[in-house]
This record gives C-alpha cells, sequence and structure tokens, in this order.
C-alpha cells in the first residue's frame, strides 16, 4: 500500500525533466533537511531531492527514507512530483557529491543494511545494479526497486 501511494506520486509526472519542476540542486553547507532540520552536510549516507510540480526549489532531505516517508504523508500522496537520490556507486558514503543524483524511480535500492547514514540506517541508493549488489554482498540487507519500497 505505501510503496503505491509513493508509487503514483511520483509517476504522475513524466519521466522527463520539464521547466515547471526544479532540481536537483548541488546541496550547500548550510542546506538543513525538510523534516528533521539536521544540517545536510553533517550527515553521511545518500540524500534525496524532491520537487512538486510548480515549485520553485526541491526540497532536500538527509536520507532517502526520510524522503519516502514524507511522500506518503496523506497531503503530499496525491501531488505530482519528482524525486532524485544520491548514486552511491559513484559517490563517497560520507559526502556524497550533489553531481551524482539520479532519479528516485529508477534507482536500485538496499534496504537494511548495516551503513549508518542520516537518520539511522538510510536506504543506500545505486544508478547500477552491480553496485547494489556489491554493496549488498558487503554491509548486507535487501536488494529492491523503487515500486517495492
Amino acid at each position: 500500500m505505501i510503496a503505491c501511494i509513493v508509487f503514483i506520486a511520483l509517476s504522475a509526472c513524466s519521466d522527463s525533466q520539464n521547466s515547471s519542476t526544479a532540481g536537483p540542486v548541488p546541496i550547500g553547507q548550510d542546506d538543513i533537511c525538510h523534516v528533521c532540520g539536521m544540517v545536510m552536510t553533517d550527515v553521511p549516507g545518500p540524500k534525496g531531492e524532491l520537487s512538486f510540480q510548480g515549485e520553485s526549489s526541491p526540497l532536500k532531505f538527509c536520507s532517502v527514507s526520510e524522503m519516502m516517508i514524507f511522500l506518503q504523508q496523506p497531503e503530499n500522496a496525491d501531488r505530482r512530483a519528482t524525486a532524485w537520490v544520491h548514486d552511491m556507486g559513484s559517490g563517497d558514503w560520507l559526502r556524497p557529491e550533489s553531481h551524482t543524483f539520479i532519479d528516485a524511480q529508477s534507482a536500485w535500492y538496499v534496504s537494511g543494511h548495516s551503513r549508518r547514514g542520516g537518520m539511522g540506517h538510510a536506504l543506500a541508493s545505486f544508478a547500477e545494479r552491480n553496485d547494489a549488489v556489491r554493496f549488498q554482498q558487503r554491509y548486507g540487507g535487501s536488494l529492491v526497486r523503487f515500486s517495492e519500497l
């Protein structure tokens, strides 16, 4: 049920970005998480950005999990959105770089692994399945797609 809500919210957008959708944008030293208020650069692991259609700038989240939970809230579930997550296959776990953002719907995820991120054990996101499998073999967890979250 939860995955359906998130999938519907994100799939309402077209696969390509349009001029009314902002993001992703670089995470700055002073950026704080939209939900918890933590300084984004102070926490390790993949981050997320979310842009609702018509918004001028994306919302930023210190963890992919936090972004997914935010999308499930009733007031957000039916809004058109585009989301991005860090590709940890081409980024540093401690300091993921903004140029590694990928589309959240196309990402591979490892859930339940042993690596600490923002807000505890964050979902680890990857552009390539092989990178996700290597991470899973090293840190445990389950390999999942966006629709399975």
